[in-house]
């Protein structure tokens, strides 16, 4: 039975559902009267993958895409072929005028935009990023509109989410008891929240430099600044008590002082972040615990005045603290600690109490109590951290320290707990990690800096040839001996700056590859001549492969010039003279590289080995950044193994280096191993190219820039064939579409406005599939990733031979595939 749908891509519900329904009863008619418009129009919404949708005709009947399918919901199974405005009904107050200023040729955009879709037939908050376009019939009219659309709803609720946590974090820091500050490498205080003035009664801006000095006790401003200039000097953390004048009573408090430096990548310290809290209970209770120890030791008979003394002492501070005997009994607790143990487990703790029989409801928590208490009763100190409260809550975290009681002859009558609430020193490290992000982060914009500068110091070397060349050729009286060499220097200008390009996106793994399968045996072992003219005589070069095929998927070019790459190093390690080794192993893993995890495989393994000087290992970590080099000023760009590991890691590999100073270094370099190719060209098969085929060809020249443009067309015309030139792909569609049998090829740019090259090139490969494509670009983001999706490739900056070649070459395969 014939086709009634040819124009629909095949597979896809959507496009079954289309094909099952009889249209003849619709206001469309019979598919084989629709207008060529809705034909096209359908074809593309069906093939691609963003969710769209298509009204059409006086009825604006729907039609969509698989993708759109969920954002219909319970609609779904009857919105095919019904009027847009029935299907949409529960929304039309929004979107109705939309429709009618699309209908009358305006094109509408609209982003995040809050929709009650009610895809379950329940009432929905859901947000959307719109366009809707004018679609036209054969006659020029609008006969429908094409949308566009995606669910914008996570973005936008995690936006205000963001927006609402930012708000917290600011209130949380103007109510934080502990006062954050900042000071420069030198000590000169640059910042301080307003605790810090409601603390100290100081006016703002009293406190910048070394003012905040004033509000601390006299005899403690010595002590301070002594300790706060080693801590400068050394970089070391800065940790020192002090007292401060409380503005609001006229009493000293102490003090804690807390900071880290932040570092650049030098190790030079740009700043330091600290915070002050207030320890002065911490202070007067740990005196009065030491005395309470010491009292202890001389009084440990006096059980009951030793109860007594302890709980007046541990009830001043906060802090849950509780001593226990060595059979596990309370010898003291305060009520902080009776209050929180009550929350946990419901029953308040006595002195006298056994710690474990109290915990024998919750085995898990008695072990852990046991295991703990049991180090601290063998005479242990020692610090954990641990969280005590309400599970069902966020619970604050503490410091536990735990000290062995002695009595009067120095033998261990107990141990106790002093547990400190640490919840804000948490916080303050964890501000302290985004602070280090965010110092990472300019790290990586001072490697960007780096790299730019390296690119255009380069580049302006290479622009300075070609200047000055080309204001000598415009001299009318120049001898032909010089123009030839200006000439010369011109075109060999290019070709380094094509290099650099070429070697920039190597190591940016952004380079378009042309991968094929090949036998890595036979490539290194007909490499191996070339290498022998680059490394010169005295090198003597060995090459050991195993036995039996060893095949990989990459491209050779880029291949053989990671190859060249080492071998030129390996020359100048060896200042011209030694032995290098190239190796290859088939079949194993891929170990761990630089931090990476390994693979299991199998990969192969090319390694170039030399007798050179080696690399020490402070320079190690940087051989692979772009620029840099050890080699003198003009001997080398620093970019040679950046498109060594770029290659690499794009064919899906990496690059492991092992060297000792003095004896030598080896590159390995590891790619994925495929198997061979199913079997080879038929020996009748025409080369990629046919030289006795010189006749003129009519090319479509597809380039949205006006300078690019007009040179490649005056080339092609020069080569002797005639050319039409399309600023767009859309206009190359029109022009194909127009009359397809006039064009014998298409030279496509692959980054322009609207369709680019390659959909436009898949497009024509799907409608034409006769018109041979070729496509070219400087760089392209899509090729980068994904090879050249099977079409020609020539690289921009490309010559009149390579552009003859590619047109050859693409017309012979295509006229062979006919034949």
């Amino acid at each position: 039975m014939a086709d009634l749908f040819p124009f629909l891509p095949p597979g896809g519900e959507t496009s079954a559902e289309i094909r099952a329904r009889d249209w003849s009863a619709t206001s469309l008619g019979p598919s084989e009267h629709w207008p060529q418009a809705l034909r096209n129009a359908l074809s593309l919404m069906l093939a691609y993958p963003t969710a769209m949708f298509l009204a059409w005709g006086p009825d604006l009947l729907c039609f969509y895409n698989d993708a759109y399918r969920p954002i219909l919901g319970y609609r779904l199974d009857t919105a095919l072929g019904r009027p847009f405005r029935e299907v949409w009904a529960s929304i039309w107050g929004d979107i109705g005028p939309l429709v009618d200023a699309t209908l009358v040729g305006e094109s509408q955009t609209l982003t995040d935009v809050m929709l009650d879709l009610s895809r379950t037939g329940q009432p929905e908050r859901s947000w959307w990023s719109f366009t809707y376009s004018p679609v036209r019939d054969d006659a020029g009219s609008v006969a429908g509109l094409f949308c566009v659309t995606a669910e914008t709803t996570d973005r936008v609720l995690g936006e205000a989410r963001l927006r609402e946590s930012e708000d917290h974090f600011r209130h949380t820091v103007e109510l934080n008891p502990q006062v954050p500050w900042t000071c420069d490498p030198s000590g000169n205080i640059t910042s301080y929240s307003k605790r810090w003035l409601e603390l100290t009664g100081q006016a703002s801006g009293e406190p910048d430099g070394a003012g905040w000095a004033k509000a601390l006790h006299p005899e403690d401003v010595p002590w301070t600044m002594t300790v706060f200039a080693a801590s400068l000097s050394s970089g070391e953390p800065v940790d020192v008590d002090y007292r401060i004048r409380v503005a609001a009573t006229g009493e000293y408090r102490w003090m804690r002082a807390r900071a880290r430096p932040r570092r650049d990548g030098t190790g030079a310290i740009l700043r330091w972040y600290g915070v002050v809290e207030d320890v002065h209970d911490r202070k007067l209770a740990e005196a009065r615990l030491r005395e309470v120890n010491e009292t202890l030791e001389r009084r440990v008979e006096a059980a009951l005045a030793q109860r007594k003394l302890w709980a007046d002492v541990f009830e001043t501070t906060d802090a849950l603290v509780a001593a226990l005997d060595p059979d596990y009994r309370l010898l003291a607790v305060n009520r902080a600690y009776a209050d929180e143990f009550e929350d946990i487990y419901g029953v308040r703790p006595e002195v006298g109490d056994g710690l474990l029989d109290l915990l024998a409801s919750n085995p898990e928590h008695r072990d852990a109590a046991r295991a703990v208490w049991s180090r601290a009763l063998a005479g242990e100190e020692f610090t954990a951290i641990g969280e005590f409260g309400d599970p069902t809550r966020r619970r604050p975290s503490y410091e536990l320290k735990f000290t062995a009681l002695r009595g009067p002859s120095g033998e261990r009558v107990g141990a106790f707990q002093y547990a400190q609430n640490i919840t804000g020193r948490l916080r303050d490290q964890e501000r302290l990690a985004r602070a280090e992000e965010a110092l990472r982060h300019a790290q990586k914009m001072e490697a960007v800096g780096q790299l730019t500068g390296g690119v255009a110091h380069d580049f302006n070397n290479l622009l300075t040839i070609i200047r000055s060349s080309v204001e000598f050729l415009r001299r009318p009286n120049l001898a032909e001996e010089r123009r030839t060499r200006y000439l010369e220097a011109v075109s060999d200008t290019v070709d380094r700056a094509a290099r650099l390009t070429s070697q920039l996106l190597a190591f940016a793994r952004r380079q378009p590859l042309k991968p094929e399968v090949f036998d890595l045996r036979e490539r290194l072992r007909g490499v191996a001549d070339m290498l022998n003219a680059v490394t010169g005589v005295r090198i003597r070069l060995a090459v050991e492969v195993p036995d039996g095929s060893c095949h990989v998927r990459a491209d050779p070019g880029q291949f053989e010039t990671a190859l060249i790459n080492l071998a030129v190093n390996a020359r100048d390690a060896m200042d011209g003279e030694g032995r290098l080794t190239l190796r290859l192993v088939c079949g194993g893993p891929l170990p761990s590289i630089r931090g990476h995890a390994g693979a299991p495989g199998p990969f192969t393994a090319v390694s170039v080995s030399d007798e050179g000087a080696g690399i020490p290992p402070g320079v190690l970590d940087r051989i692979f950044e772009p620029f840099f080099t050890t080699k003198e000023t003009g001997k080398g760009t620093g970019l040679g193994l950046s498109q060594v590991i770029g290659f690499a890691k794009q064919s899906g590999g990496d690059v492991e280096v092992a060297s000792e100073v003095g004896r030598g270094t080896t590159f390995t370099m590891y790619l994925p191993h495929v198997d061979p190719p199913a079997g080879a060209n038929d020996a009748g098969s025409p080369g990629a190219e046919a030289e006795d085929d010189e006749r003129g060809l009519c090319v479509l020249v597809v380039e949205d820039n006006l300078d690019v443009g007009r040179f490649c067309t005056q080339l092609l015309e020069d080569l002797g064939h005639g050319t039409v030139w399309a600023h767009n792909a859309e206009a190359a569609l029109a022009e194909v579409e127009r009359t397809p049998s006039r064009f014998d090829a298409v030279f496509s740019d692959v980054v322009m406005p609207g369709i680019g090259g390659v959909a436009l090139a898949q497009r024509l490969r799907t409608n034409h599939p006769g018109l041979p494509v070729i496509l070219t670009t400087g760089y392209s983001d899509a090729l980068a990733r994904d090879d050249a999706h099977g079409f020609e490739l020539v690289r921009k900056p490309y010559s009149a031979e390579q552009v003859a070649r590619a047109l050859r070459g693409v017309v012979a395969r295509h006229r062979h595939a006919s034949a």
